[in-house]
Protein backbone atom coordinates (compact mmCIF):
# COMPACT_ATOMS: atom_id res chain seq x y z
CA UNK A 1 0.00 0.00 0.00
CA UNK A 2 1.23 3.52 -1.00
CA UNK A 3 2.67 5.89 1.89
CA UNK A 4 3.26 9.25 2.05
CA UNK A 5 6.66 10.60 2.20
CA UNK A 6 8.17 14.22 3.63
CA UNK A 7 11.23 15.15 1.70
CA UNK A 8 13.36 17.79 2.28
CA UNK A 9 16.35 18.63 -0.74
CA UNK A 10 18.60 21.36 -0.33
CA UNK A 11 21.05 23.12 -2.44
CA UNK A 12 23.71 21.63 -3.85
CA UNK A 13 27.41 22.63 -5.06
CA UNK A 14 26.08 23.19 -8.35
CA UNK A 15 23.67 25.42 -7.75
CA UNK A 16 24.45 29.01 -8.72
CA UNK A 17 23.13 31.52 -6.30
CA UNK A 18 22.77 34.48 -8.50
CA UNK A 19 20.86 32.95 -10.63
CA UNK A 20 16.69 32.13 -10.14
CA UNK A 21 15.93 28.67 -9.96
CA UNK A 22 14.47 28.65 -13.80
CA UNK A 23 18.32 30.08 -14.86
CA UNK A 24 20.15 27.15 -13.36
CA UNK A 25 21.73 24.82 -16.09
CA UNK A 26 19.60 21.70 -16.74
CA UNK A 27 16.31 23.77 -15.34
CA UNK A 28 14.16 22.50 -18.90
CA UNK A 29 15.10 18.60 -17.64
CA UNK A 30 14.84 18.67 -14.59
CA UNK A 31 11.33 20.75 -14.57
CA UNK A 32 9.99 18.38 -16.94
CA UNK A 33 11.37 15.60 -14.57
CA UNK A 34 9.13 16.97 -11.53
CA UNK A 35 6.17 17.52 -13.94
CA UNK A 36 6.38 13.92 -14.75
CA UNK A 37 6.43 12.96 -11.20
CA UNK A 38 3.51 15.12 -10.67
CA UNK A 39 2.01 13.52 -13.29
CA UNK A 40 2.23 9.89 -12.21
CA UNK A 41 1.17 10.81 -9.20
CA UNK A 42 4.55 10.15 -7.15
CA UNK A 43 4.35 14.42 -6.44
CA UNK A 44 1.53 15.43 -4.17
CA UNK A 45 2.66 19.21 -3.14
CA UNK A 46 6.30 20.18 -3.66
CA UNK A 47 7.75 23.86 -3.54
CA UNK A 48 10.65 25.53 -1.66
CA UNK A 49 10.60 27.13 1.58
CA UNK A 50 10.92 30.19 2.53
CA UNK A 51 14.72 30.24 2.93
CA UNK A 52 14.75 29.30 -0.96
CA UNK A 53 17.72 26.97 0.29
CA UNK A 54 15.50 24.21 0.81
CA UNK A 55 12.62 22.19 -0.99
CA UNK A 56 10.14 19.87 0.43
CA UNK A 57 8.27 17.37 -1.60
CA UNK A 58 5.14 15.35 0.00
CA UNK A 59 5.32 12.03 -2.07
CA UNK A 60 2.88 9.16 -2.12
CA UNK A 61 5.24 6.01 -3.12
CA UNK A 62 5.74 2.23 -1.58
CA UNK A 63 8.88 2.68 0.02
CA UNK A 64 11.66 5.12 0.97
CA UNK A 65 13.58 3.24 -0.98
CA UNK A 66 10.97 4.12 -4.39
CA UNK A 67 11.23 7.51 -3.08
CA UNK A 68 15.20 7.84 -3.27
CA UNK A 69 15.67 5.53 -6.59
CA UNK A 70 12.97 8.22 -8.38
CA UNK A 71 14.64 11.22 -7.23
CA UNK A 72 18.15 9.73 -7.79
CA UNK A 73 16.85 9.97 -11.43
CA UNK A 74 16.39 13.73 -11.18
CA UNK A 75 19.29 15.78 -13.56
CA UNK A 76 19.51 17.68 -10.98
CA UNK A 77 20.31 15.30 -8.12
CA UNK A 78 23.63 15.61 -6.05
CA UNK A 79 24.21 18.52 -8.08
CA UNK A 80 21.77 21.18 -7.46
CA UNK A 81 19.81 19.50 -5.18
CA UNK A 82 21.07 17.57 -2.38
CA UNK A 83 18.51 14.59 -0.55
CA UNK A 84 18.54 15.45 3.13
CA UNK A 85 16.13 13.43 4.67
CA UNK A 86 13.16 11.49 3.39
CA UNK A 87 10.94 10.30 6.56
CA UNK A 88 7.42 8.67 6.64
CA UNK A 89 4.03 10.55 6.95
CA UNK A 90 1.53 9.52 8.73
CA UNK A 91 -1.64 11.58 7.88
CA UNK A 92 -4.24 11.94 10.36
CA UNK A 93 -5.91 15.51 8.85
CA UNK A 94 -6.78 15.53 5.16
CA UNK A 95 -9.16 19.08 4.02
CA UNK A 96 -8.47 17.76 0.15
CA UNK A 97 -11.52 15.24 0.82
CA UNK A 98 -13.86 17.33 3.57
CA UNK A 99 -17.32 18.42 2.31
CA UNK A 100 -17.29 22.15 2.80
CA UNK A 101 -20.54 23.86 3.55
CA UNK A 102 -21.82 26.04 0.65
Amino acid sequence: MPTFFVVIRRRGPEWDPARPMEEQTDWPAHAAFMDGLVDDGFVVLGGPLADERRVVLAVEAESEAAVRATLARDPWHAGHLLLDSVDAWTIRLDGRRATRPA
